[in-house]
């Protein structure tokens, strides 16, 4: 396969002197990646964002909690951001990175089509994906009226008939959260552990049904769903189904740098984002799987501030390099 090297013309700052194709080259076009290039792209730096086009929450309606765009469609919050890296010079390429590996001043971050990009600084803001319970229908309502957090839209389901799948012991502790949005909310244990004497004493008080059995299917009608059926045949009534899917890291681009995650389960990184691997920095839900579509952006731009400090520095050193080397000769 020949390899394709697509190098990008230098905008960093007064005084930097390096032949990188790019500053920084972020991987991954969700919120934190994008915010990160917007302000690394205000900084005057070059910077290229890979965007692979599998955003994790493509499926939902809206995007909620995030002042000033709350509801906004996830696909239009991300083409708004695209066009406001560009407008500042940045670039947004469509593509997938599969490995990336030390490069002559920088690291180089090669795409399944065979280019590669080069630069000083690598940001991974690659996220994660949602596996799901195996329940026929399930996956086909997600993001619609089958969800997975609260706080994302339990505005939205306020006083409906809510039913919650356990798969883990969070199941109960979603239950008692639930109540909050809606006075009817039942447990279905599915595959989680029946809830602990104390939580069970909760869960009754709160008003919340435990219903043990499997689930295997949902039952929609008329393009809503109006219940869950249980391996039993009983069939469990609801307007929404709150489901705690699996989350695994999108993380195989660190893990060709060796950076592999810690026994809590995720990327390590420090105030600034940092990995053990240097150049390479992480933000978003790669390193913080619990985040929102703001708390990403926030982590992403915070990423950002970092990056541009870290080059600022060495930029700094290499000018002071470069004048005593002169005022030797």
């Amino acid at each position: 396969m020949v390899v394709t090297e697509v190098v990008g013309v230098r905008a960093g700052g007064p005084g930097a002197q390096d032949d990188a194709a790019y500053d920084v080259v972020v991987v991954g076009g969700g919120p934190a990646g994008l915010s990160a290039a917007l302000v690394l792209a205000r900084a005057l730096r070059s910077v290229v964002v890979v965007d692979a086009g599998e955003p994790r929450n493509a499926p939902a309606h809206g995007a909620h909690g995030f002042l000033g765009h709350d509801g906004i469609a996830p696909l239009d919050l991300l083409a708004s951001g695209r066009r406001e890296v560009r407008a500042c010079g940045g670039e947004v390429v469509a593509g997938r990175a599969v490995t990336a590996g030390p490069a002559s001043d920088g690291l180089a971050v090669h795409l399944d089509d065979g280019r590669v990009l080069r630069g000083r600084r690598l940001l991974v803001t690659t996220g994660l994906a949602d596996e799901l319970p195996d329940v026929r229908g399930l996956r086909e309502r997600w993001g619609r009226d089958v969800v997975h957090c609260p706080y994302c839209h339990g505005f939205e389901l306020r006083g409906r008939r809510l039913a919650v799948l356990a798969t883990d012991p969070s199941g109960a502790r979603e239950a008692l959260l639930l109540g909050q949005w809606s006075p009817d909310v039942v447990l279905l244990r599915h595959t989680g552990p029946e809830p602990e004497e104390s939580l069970a004493e909760q869960l009754e008080a709160r008003g919340v049904e435990v219903r043990d059995g499997v689930a295997t299917e949902l039952v929609v009608q008329d393009d809503r769903l109006v219940g869950v059926r249980l391996d039993a045949g009983a069939v469990v009534p609801c307007d929404a189904l709150v489901v705690a899917p699996r989350l695994v890291l999108r993380d195989g681009l660190l893990a060709s740098l060796g950076i592999l995650p810690g026994p809590d389960g995720v990327v390590g990184v420090d105030a600034d984002g940092r990995t053990e691997v240097p150049g390479v920095h992480a933000a978003g839900n790669v390193v913080d799987p619990t985040v929102q579509v703001v708390g990403a952006a926030a982590g992403g731009s915070a990423a950002g501030i970092a990056l541009n400090a870290d080059l600022v520095q060495e930029d700094v050193g290499r000018a002071v390099e470069g004048r005593r080397a002169a005022a030797r000769r």
